[in-house]
């Protein structure tokens, strides 16, 4: 529990004749987040840099209306299943399911089912936000109707938690993640002089357009070992699925993120296998954001915990098909704090 904090809500607009609400959660440091029910989205996050500014360090937008156009998936809750499947098509035993198409020939983040631009219901508690959505059977092309929860909390020690829960009533495949886009100077620079670790060796090989060949090779040139971002990329976006160093889930960091100016730093933390590296180079919005700005490339970067992408097609990856009554249960946190 972490009764100091406080969690207020307030309306932030109407979409369709659903009523959209704003949750700020205030730790003991006077540090807060805001949520929305609107795609479960991380609105914002506030924390202090080394001379105690507090500023907001993800991307979002001030009103509703950018979040209704945005088409990055900005702070979005994404599901029912994260990245890319290849032709947007997948087999459960003898039964192949058919997906839209949204990205090329490929299914990105699960199309018109996508949560990103769904309403959720939620419940708030003494230490916790919980939303909740129920997808039904065919949505999109998913089979089974599923229900889920994403819980978030926001604690003393400046970190944001997120759990995933889900179960549906037939044979699905099923991938969570948060698509914050990270920019820990608060959007006074780009992000290209962030830098950044991650415990990862390996990578999956991917093709052009970003769909798994099925191969788990060397990291090699792109290893993150507290490297500049722009020494990695060398001018060009990164959009790479890292897989984590490690059997079993364990407590330490598996990325973290440092920008040097403002003394900020953030550990991630997670039960997934692995990490989706995506540097916004996509990044266009034409409605200003948070920052007083429209957000373009390397603004933010997205450090997406979550299963392989296209897992339902590579036999040998990571298992994402959850039975009947099967309980979906990962969680990544975020945590915050500052170099001196």
């Amino acid at each position: 529990m972490n009764p100091t904090n406080n969690i207020v809500c307030e309306s932030f607009g109407w979409h369709g004749e659903k009523e959209i609400f704003k949750f700020q959660i205030t730790n003991s440091h006077g540090n807060y987040v805001e949520l929305i029910n609107y795609g479960a989205i991380v609105k914002s996050i506030v924390v202090s840099d080394k001379v105690g500014n507090k500023e907001n360090v993800v991307l979002g937008f001030p009103t509703l209306e950018g979040y209704v156009k945005d088409q990055s998936y900005i702070g979005a809750t994404v599901g029912r299943f994260a990245n890319r499947i290849s032709n947007a098509v997948f087999p459960i035993e003898n039964k192949i399911y058919h997906l839209d198409k949204n990205d090329g020939k490929n299914n990105n983040h699960s199309g018109s089912a996508g949560f990103n631009n769904k309403v959720f219901d939620f419940i708030v508690e003494e230490d916790a936000v919980i939303f909740s959505l129920e997808s039904k059977n065919g949505e999109g092309g998913f089979p089974g109707n599923l229900k889920t929860k994403v819980t978030y909390k926001w604690t003393d020690q400046n970190e944001l938690k997120i759990e995933f829960l889900a179960e549906a009533d037939e044979s699905t495949p099923l991938n969570f993640t948060n698509h914050s886009y990270f920019n820990l100077s608060a959007c006074q620079d780009k992000i290209v002089n962030h830098r950044l670790s991650v415990k990862a060796s390996k990578i999956l090989e991917s093709t052009a357009d970003y769909i798994p060949t099925g191969k788990i090779i060397p990291a090699d040139g792109y290893l993150f070992l507290n490297n500049r971002l722009a020494d990695i990329m060398q001018e060009k976006g990164l959009n790479l699925y890292y897989v984590l160093d490690r059997d079993s889930v364990n407590e330490k960091p598996v990325c973290e993120l440092l920008e040097e100016k403002s003394g900020r730093m953030m550990r991630v933390y997670t039960s997934y296998p692995g990490v989706q590296l995506y540097t916004g180079d996509y990044l266009n919005c034409n409605i200003v954001g948070e920052h007083n700005k429209l957000y373009s490339s390397f603004d933010g970067l997205c450090l997406e915990c979550q299963y392989y992408p296209d897992s339902p097609n590579h036999e040998h990856f990571p298992n994402t098909i959850f039975q009947s009554g099967q309980v979906y249960q990962e969680t990544i946190i975020y945590a915050f704090d500052v170099i001196q």
